[in-house]
């Protein structure tokens, strides 16, 4: 066939793949925008339901009665408790498992078991680990009902993201930072110390908002473990109430619809929070890592 009788249907194909690429654009902008709405939607009414019932009064101070009355101070002083003890005990151990799969662990049957296990705990209902939380914590070690308790617990929630999106984080650093450190005569740990992490740190900084999220917003796994006490604790062994499991009682037991709109109200308004303080600090390591790096850039040339 001649390039003349060629050249047509050649035009054709190429119309052909731009309306499907236009068609797939629309799809994908359809389904950004219609979850979007969807989210709007939510805070939203939210937001309409729950502002007009907040008060200094409400943020200030303790529930009387049976909730229906006084404020959640308490309970976000809890809620803040609970998701730092939560991070202290599941960060450190979920990078230092991510390390080793991914750094020291010899590629083989029993890394995949692990990976394939750490996937599975990740979609387990979080009522199991409530479960396992109340026998293990609760019962075994005698903890009862407590913000040690329910910490411990969440810790074990959240940390099989924590690993994984570690994982992802090492696993990302180029391997020419490994290669030029371990060339300097750097030690494979002093690589991972001064190097691989700090490259990494921006990824696991994105696992650790995910969980601070996660932790705020639980309620099945605390249930069973973190009590239902609406004083802010003094101690491990107090038993405390967050805000999620606050706002779980008033809806559930019927006490007060509106101060459950406004308890909802302030658990988004404390997670938008929470995330913006772990954004800030990740653009604040970030520009302290490139400025390091220009200054080494200087040094050297």
């Amino acid at each position: 066939m001649s390039p003349m009788k060629r050249y047509p249907d050649g035009l054709g194909n190429r119309k052909r793949v731009r309306r499907a690429q236009a068609a797939a654009k629309t799809l994908i902008w359809a389904a950004a925008l219609f979850t979007l709405g969807i989210l709007v939607v939510i805070v939203g009414y939210i937001l309409i339901m729950g502002v007009p019932h907040i008060s200094p009064e409400f943020l200030t101070s303790a529930p009387r009665g049976l909730g229906d009355e006084g404020g959640i101070f308490p309970m976000i002083v809890n809620t803040v408790y609970l998701v730092a003890l939560s991070l202290v005990i599941s960060v450190p151990l979920s990078v230092l498992a991510a390390i080793y799969l991914t750094e020291y662990a010899k590629k083989g049957r029993m890394v995949r078991v692990v990976n394939y296990a750490i996937e599975n705990l990740a979609g387990i209902p979080s009522i199991i680990f409530g479960l396992f939380g109340f026998t293990f914590f609760g019962r075994l070690f005698g903890f009862g009902w407590s913000l040690l308790s329910g910490s411990l617990t969440a810790a074990i929630v959240v940390m099989p993201t924590l690993v994984r999106t570690a994982q992802d984080a090492i696993a990302s650093v180029p391997a020419f930072y490994r290669e030029g450190s371990l060339a300097l005569g750097a030690t494979r740990l002093q690589t991972i110390r001064r190097v691989v992490i700090p490259a990494a740190v921006p990824g696991i900084l994105s696992g650790i908002i995910l969980s601070m999220g996660r932790i705020v917003g639980e309620t099945a796994a605390l249930f069973l473990t973190l009590g239902s006490g609406t004083r802010a604790a003094t101690g491990l062994m107090d038993s405390t109430r967050s805000l999620a499991l606050h706002l779980y009682t008033l809806i559930h037991e019927g006490i007060s619809v509106p101060k459950a709109f406004a308890t909802a109200t302030v658990l988004i308004v404390l997670i938008i929070l929470l995330n913006s303080l772990a954004h800030g600090l990740a653009g604040r390591l970030n520009r302290t890592k490139e400025t390091k790096q220009g200054g080494r850039r200087c040094r050297t040339s």
